[in-house]
């Protein structure tokens, strides 16, 4: 059963998607020096793939409530194999840093494997507050430009 407000399963992981999405948009320095701090535990690692590339963007128009592409978005992708086994992990974020990709996809590969849960499980509940609380304050900045006006 998973927590539905902060993504994390009765295990105390996080489920895959809420990780991955917190991964994503997690702070630059603290995903890359996480990534550091768990690669050892994985032992060796193959590189599947490192590249960049367009994905398309989909989008939802609530009115006809049908979905569309809005264009294309540069990505850095990242997919990674534990060799002598079947972990493996995936990384993928907006702009070319392939580095970036790559520090996601080792903390999926070690939450994967089940390497270090509870400073996994840590890390990620402290990114998914910081993530929440920036969006609130960029909500609240965007609330405060609303203008109210009278139709006639």
């Amino acid at each position: 059963m998973i927590d539905e407000m902060t993504g994390v399963a009765n295990s105390g992981m996080p489920c895959h998607a809420h990780l991955l999405d917190t991964l994503a948009r997690a702070d630059d320095g603290a995903l890359k020096t996480f990534a550091e701090d768990v690669l050892p535990l994985l032992g060796e690692i193959e590189v599947v793939q490192s590249r960049t590339g367009l994905v398309m963007l989909p989008m939802r128009d609530t009115v006809a409530g049908t979905d569309f592409h809005l264009g294309e978005v540069l990505v850095a992708e990242a997919h990674i194999r534990v060799k002598g086994g079947e972990t493996e992990g995936y990384g993928m974020v907006i702009g070319r840093d392939l580095e970036r990709a790559m520090a996601m996809a080792v903390i999926d590969a070690a939450a994967m494997a089940g390497a270090d849960k509870e400073r996994l499980a840590h890390f990620v509940e402290a990114q998914a507050t910081r993530i929440l609380t920036a969006d609130e304050q960029r909500l609240r900045a965007v609330e405060a430009t609303r203008v109210e006006m009278e139709t006639f």
